[in-house]
C-alpha cells in the first residue's frame, strides 16, 4: 500500500477515535451564560468517552462521560455577571468556546409581532427604527435567531449564530426582543443575551408537545410528515423543530408575543396558553420562570368574502389572554390598547411592546423599585339606575384618559336584550361612571371590546385591556 495512503488512513481513524467535542449552536462564541446558577451544557463525543470541561472564570475542571450513543450533558456553576471568558473541552482532542459574557438570558418567542425585524416587513416600518439601529451598537448585548424549521420529529440542534448588537445585526433582529433587552442592558448594567425563535403566522397549537393537546380535540396533531398542511400553524412542528433542541438551556426567562393567529378560536385560548407555558416549564426543569407577554393589539380583523364582511371580534381573544395571566404563577402582560394599527396587524410602536415588558421583567423578576409594571384589570361593576359604576384592580393611582379630558369614548351599554349602544363616560378617580339615553335600565358594560379601537384609559401610562362585564356568546 502506498505510504501516502496508509497515512492518510491512519490520520482518519485517529480523528474517528478521537473526535473533537460537538456542541450545539446555542453554545458557541459570542454566548450569554446565565450569571449565578448551575448552568446546562450538552453535547456528543465518542461512545463511552470521558469528556473534561474547564471553565474560564474560575478554572474549575468537570468530567462527564458520554453514552452509547455519544451524547453527555453536564452543569456547571456560573459566577455574578462579567466576562469576556471561555469554557475548553477535551475529550482526546480540545475545543474551546470563547467570548463568552455572563449575564441575563432570555427566550423571546411568538409569531411575526415578535419575528418582525428592526428593519420592519416591506412596506410595514418600525417607528424610530432609523435612529435606533444607528445608536446600537453594544458588545454587551448579545443576539442569537433561531432559524425557521417545521418539522414532524424532535430537533436535536438549531441553526444561528450569536452576533453582538451593532447596525448590521440588529437591523435583522426582533425588534420587540431588541427593545426589551435594550433597556435590561441600561437597567441593569449586566451583560443580556436573547434568543429569538419565532414564525410568522404561527398558532399557539404549533409551539406544543402533542401530550398537552390531548385535552383539546380541536387540535389535530400530524400523525406523518403528509398530515402537516403548515409548516407553522399545524400543531407540534414549531415546538419539534425550533423549541426542543433548547430546551434545557439555563436562562432567566421567557418573552412571548403570539395569538393572533389565534383570534378566531379564542375559547380555549385562556386554558391552551397556560397548558403551553406549563409544559414549557415542566420541561425546562428550571421551576416557575418568569413568563412575560403582549396581549395582541387592536387591529380590523374583518374579512371580507363573496357573502359580505365577515366580522370576528378579536376582542375575545384580548379576554382569554387576561384570564390566562391570573390562571398563570409569576406572569405578567403587556397591555398594547394604544400601540395598535387598524389597518395593518404589525404595528409600528414596537418599542412600547419591547418597554412593557422589560418593565414587567424589572419590577417583577428585578424587583427594581419605582417601576409601575402592571395594568389596571376590570373588577365588577354596580347598577344604580341607569347608570353602571365600573371598578377596578391595580389602580392605586386612579383612572385616566390620557390627556386633560375624564371622558371615554369607547363604551357601550346593554339591557336585557342585549343590544349594545354608544355610552358616555365619566371618569371618578378609580370609577367610572358609564350611561345611554339609549339604555333605562342597563346591566351589561363594554370597554374597547372591537377588533380595533384605540384605548383611551390609563392608570398612570399603562392602558386599560379592552374588557365586558357580560359573559354572551356572539
Amino acid at each position: 500500500m502506498n505510504k501516502y495512503i496508509l497515512a492518510a488512513l491512519l490520520f482518519a481513524g485517529y480523528n474517528a477515535v478521537h473526535a473533537e467535542v460537538k456542541l450545539p449552536a446555542i453554545f458557541s462564541d459570542g454566548m450569554v451564560m446565565q450569571q449565578q446558577t448551575k448552568a446546562n451544557l450538552w453535547g456528543t463525543a465518542n461512545p463511552d468517552k470521558t469528556v473534561s470541561v474547564k471553565t474560564g472564570w474560575d478554572n474549575k475542571a468537570y468530567k462527564v462521560k458520554s453514552d452509547s450513543e455519544g451524547k453527555w450533558a453536564l452543569s456547571v456553576d456560573t459566577p455574578v455577571a462579567g466576562g469576556p471568558y471561555t469554557i475548553t473541552f477535551n475529550d482526546g482532542v480540545k475545543s474551546k468556546i470563547e467570548n463568552i459574557l455572563i449575564g441575563e438570558l432570555w427566550l423571546c418567542s411568538g409569531q411575526s409581532n415578535m419575528e418582525m425585524p428592526m428593519k420592519g416587513f416591506k412596506n410595514q416600518p418600525i417607528a424610530n427604527s432609523g435612529t435606533d439601529i444607528l445608536n446600537s451598537k453594544d458588545d454587551n448585548l448579545r443576539l442569537f435567531t433561531v432559524k425557521r424549521k417545521s418539522s414532524f420529529d424532535a430537533q436535536t440542534d438549531v441553526t444561528g449564530k450569536w452576533s453582538e448588537a451593532a447596525p448590521a445585526s440588529v437591523r435583522e433582529f426582533s425588534a420587540t426582543a431588541y427593545y426589551f433587552g435594550e433597556i435590561l442592558r441600561e437597567q441593569l448594567n449586566v451583560p443580556v443575551g436573547l434568543v429569538v425563535a419565532a414564525w410568522g403566522g404561527s398558532a399557539c397549537e404549533a409551539w406544543m408537545h402533542s401530550d398537552w393537546l390531548k385535552a383539546f380535540p380541536a387540535a389535530s396533531i400530524p400523525q406523518s410528515e403528509a398530515d402537516i398542511k403548515s409548516k407553522n400553524r399545524t400543531p407540534t412542528v414549531l415546538y419539534n423543530g425550533m423549541l426542543k433542541p433548547l430546551i434545557g438551556m439555563s436562562m432567566r426567562g421567557v418573552i412571548w408575543y403570539q395569538g393572533e393567529d389565534n383570534y378566531n378560536r379564542a375559547s380555549t385560548y385562556s386554558d391552551m396558553f397556560t397548558t403551553m407555558i406549563n409544559g414549557w416549564r415542566k420541561e425546562w426543569n428550571q421551576g416557575d420562570f418568569p413568563f412575560y407577554y403582549c396581549q395582541i393589539a387592536p387591529y380590523d380583523y374583518s374579512i371580507v368574502t363573496e357573502k359580505g364582511k365577515e366580522v370576528i371580534n378579536s376582542a375575545f381573544l384580548r379576554e382569554q389572554q387576561v384570564m390566562a395571566e391570573s390562571k398563570t404563577e409569576n406572569a405578567g402582560m403587556a397591555v398594547l390598547m394604544d400601540a395598535g394599527s387598524e389597518k395593518c396587524i404589525h404595528p409600528a410602536k414596537k418599542n412600547i411592546a419591547g418597554e412593557r415588558l422589560a418593565r414587567l421583567a424589572l419590577a417583577k423578576t428585578y424587583a427594581v423599585s419605582g417601576i409601575t409594571a402592571e395594568s389596571p384589570v376590570f373588577k365588577d361593576i354596580e347598577i344604580k339606575g341607569d347608570t353602571v359604576i365600573v371598578s377596578f384592580e391595580r389602580a392605586d393611582m386612579w383612572i385616566n384618559a390620557g390627556g386633560d379630558t375624564f371622558e371615554s369614548v369607547n363604551f357601550k351599554v346593554a339591557g336585557s336584550d342585549k343590544v349594545f349602544y354608544p355610552a358616555k363616560a365619566r371618569i371618578e378617580r378609580s370609577k367610572i361612571y358609564v350611561k345611554s339615553e339609549n339604555v333605562k335600565n342597563p346591566v351589561a358594560v363594554r370597554y374597547a371590546f372591537e377588533n380595533y379601537a384605540h384605548g383611551d384609559l390609563f392608570c398612570e401610562d399603562l392602558p386599560v385591556s379592552s374588557f365586558r362585564s357580560d359573559n354572551w356568546e356572539e
